[in-house]
């Protein structure tokens, strides 16, 4: 059996659950699961790859042993998506310190822009499989 790749994101920002979903529906090959950075299962994926040092404005992509962040974990996502995403690696040309900048300034501002809910998503019946809490 192949080991899906794992994306810990915040579960109350509303950006974050929206790129989830986004992600659910270009995952044709059922390539990844999720875990609320709020919940258990995402604290111990984070203390195992020694992550310890992110707060809930990064998001992280473990795949095949490794642990991304920020904008390599999106980059890294989008290869692995169905339809023209895989061409996001063309982003890669800019240093990640330069990508990651505008990243952390989209992070900061995300509650601002798009809310934040009071707890993580309830994932329909359908897709409880997905997810890890």
């Amino acid at each position: 059996m192949r080991t899906p790749h794992i994306i810990i994101f915040d579960g109350v920002c509303n950006f974050c659950n929206r790129s989830i979903n986004f992600i659910i529906k270009r995952d044709h090959t059922n390539k990844f699961v999720f875990a609320p950075m709020q919940g258990p299962a995402a604290q111990k994926l984070i203390a195992d790859y020694s992550a310890e040092n992110v707060g809930v404005d990064t998001f992280l992509l473990i795949k095949n042993g490794q642990c991304f962040y920020r904008t390599n974990a999106a980059i890294e996502i989008a290869q692995d998506l169905c339809g023209g995403w895989p061409l996001v690696r063309v982003f890669k040309v800019l240093p990640r310190p330069i990508r990651d900048y505008f990243y952390r300034f989209f992070a900061r501002n995300r509650y601002y822009l798009f809310g934040k809910t009071q707890a993580c998503m309830l994932p329909t019946q359908a897709l409880k499989n997905k997810f890890l809490w």
